[in-house]
């Protein structure tokens, strides 16, 4: 494992408990750094904390409700004197059904966790990098939301949005110290599995030329160098994370 500086640093990272967000967590935690464990399941999030050690912390929040977010930055800011990164890793996959099928709740469900979660959390933790001229933002999106998948359609949609999202901030805080880049991961196998078909999870696998499913370490180690102070000339910017999926 290549070293990573994320000494002296804390980070936030959504979705901590399990799957894509505890694997980062654990890669800053071995970078010198500290996390605290955003998860709106808090005692899912207090067992996760407890198995990283002393550095990590955790939080109960539902990052679709802004009161929510600023409570649990907030509470951070007891235990950390600043929040340096934020990794928006909580997300949902929704159904996998046609669009026309599509059930609109599930819709909006997906859309509330996946980008306003993510704009939310952006929102309240953008206000403090400011203040301090300091701070990296690393939003997870997807290969999905390059190139659509089918029978996936909020997902896509969703992972899209946060493409976008993170080009329109970047732009905005890079006459700052403030850093704001995603990655597009193909299908990494977590937790989230269990929210598809096995239908799905064999059409993902066809599209990617490397022949196999990313791992949680890989994702980890691109996004622990997103947090760092060696990003410094990357805003805006989406990082390919696909087997060579991606066609742009």
């Amino acid at each position: 494992m290549n070293q990573l500086d994320f000494t002296g640093r804390h980070a936030v990272v959504t979705g901590g408990a399990t799957g894509l967000g505890y694997g980062i967590a654990q890669r800053l935690i071995a970078s010198g750094g500290s996390v605290t464990l955003w998860d709106r399941n808090e005692a899912a999030a207090t067992e996760a904390a407890r198995a990283l050690g002393t550095k990590a912390f955790a939080v109960g929040v539902d990052v679709t409700q802004q009161a929510s977010v600023a409570k649990a930055l907030a509470t951070t800011l007891t235990h950390s004197p600043s929040v340096d990164a934020l990794v928006n890793s909580a997300g949902i996959t929704g159904p996998n059904t046609k669009l026309w099928d599509y059930p609109v709740d599930a819709w909006r469900e997906v859309m509330e966790v996946n980008i306003t979660g993510v704009f939310i959390c952006c929102r309240e933790v953008a206000a403090q990098m400011r203040q301090q001229n300091y701070g990296r933002i690393v939003n997870i999106a997807s290969v999905a939301g390059k190139d659509g998948n089918p029978n996936a359609s909020a997902y896509s949609a969703s992972k899209a949005a946060v493409i976008a999202l993170t080009k329109s901030l970047g732009k905005e805080l890079a006459d700052t110290g403030v850093r704001v880049n995603c990655v597009t991961p193909a299908a990494v196998k977590t937790a989230i599995f269990d929210q598809m078909t096995s239908e799905h999870i064999a059409f993902m696998l066809s599209k990617i030329p490397m022949g196999r499913f990313g791992t949680v370490e890989e994702v980890a180690a691109m996004v622990g160098w997103l947090c760092t102070e060696d990003c410094s000339f990357s805003t805006g910017a989406t990082f390919d994370l696909s087997g060579g999926r991606s066609t742009y």
